[in-house]
């Protein structure tokens, strides 16, 4: 009986390091570069979205006190 005890024990740690690896996929990290030739104050991401994407980056949004256009790309 302590035997089989002591298995359940062991499957369900086994389980559980199976579980936790699983669930936090590993995620690409984002880098941010300033937008010069964006004109003016950034209150609508979706066009420094639009201005970063004509550039080649995969995104865009508006961030900061200076409201300034931030492209993104993976690193």
């Amino acid at each position: 009986m302590e035997s089989s005890h002591k298995l359940f024990q062991a499957i369900a740690i086994l389980l559980l390091l199976l579980v936790a690896t699983e669930v936090v996929p590993a995620q690409a990290r984002e880098c941010e570069t300033e937008r010069e030739r964006f004109n003016g104050l950034c209150f609508v991401s979706a066009n420094c979205a639009g201005v970063c994407g004509a550039e080649g980056f995969t995104g865009g949004k508006c961030s900061g006190l200076k409201r300034s256009c931030m492209c993104t790309k993976e690193c």
